[in-house]
């Protein structure tokens, strides 16, 4: 009987074992959190003990401290340079106003002092000459504009003084060769009424054609049919 009870329990057949810890599980995860917390903190500490014992994190605030002055200062400069700039930008853009106003004034003055030239020629020449005509054509000018155009200019004066105003017509010729020919050309189909009360000065524009070669411009004051003064400019 007890050989097969011995038989029975060294068998397959023996009834099964099971092995429980004394510790329960959730117990055992505890006290392994336990454990690598504390071994975290300790590392932790290790390392921050270590950072001052060398004193790395010292040297880190004050190297952090220097960047932090450094970056306020380039930011000034950086502000002060860009304000240099900025009144620079002003300053040129006022020069250019100032420059090329200048530049329109000198051109104003130039242009002014053209007209002052040919009102000074233009007053000389009302300067009564010797002779006993009280009335005379004392400037005729013409000048070649371009090849098609020619511009002509006539100051008719009354030397007397308190002369009557006189009423008659003025009559401008131009004279040249065309292609060989003689040419010849009015300034107007007809003499040109004129008033001239002291001095007169009349102008203006001729188109002629392109290949004619002007010699000659003969202006004449009329009265009626009769000749008052005439007097030519060769070109």
């Amino acid at each position: 009987m007890r050989l097969r009870l011995l038989r029975r329990r060294l068998t397959v057949s023996a009834p099964r074992v099971s092995v429980r810890s004394a510790m329960p599980w959730p117990l055992r995860w505890v006290l392994c959190a336990l454990l690598l917390g504390f071994s975290a903190a300790l590392a932790v500490w290790a390392f921050e003990f270590g950072k001052d014992i060398a004193g790395l994190d010292r040297n880190a605030q004050q190297e952090l401290e220097q960047l932090r002055r450094e970056v306020r200062m380039l930011r000034t400069d950086l502000s002060e340079a860009q304000s240099v700039a900025n009144t620079s930008d002003s300053l040129l853009i006022a020069e250019r106003s100032a420059q090329a106003q200048l530049m329109m004034q000198i051109r104003q003055l130039q242009t002014d002092n053209e007209v002052l030239r040919s009102d000074l020629g233009f007053f000389e020449r009302l300067i009564p000459g010797s002779g006993n005509d009280t009335l005379s054509i004392r400037g005729l000018q013409a000048e070649r504009l371009s090849e098609t155009q020619l511009k002509w200019q006539v100051l008719m004066i009354q030397a007397s003084k308190n002369a009557p105003d006189f009423k008659g017509a003025l009559e401008v010729t131009f004279t040249g060769t065309l292609a060989g020919k003689p040419w010849s050309l009015r300034q107007a189909p007809a003499p040109q009424s004129v008033i001239i009360k002291g001095y007169l000065r009349m102008e203006g524009v001729v188109d002629v054609p392109a290949q004619v070669v002007v010699e000659n411009v003969t202006a004449k004051i009329l009265q009626g049919t009769s000749v008052r003064s005439m007097q030519s400019f060769n070109l």
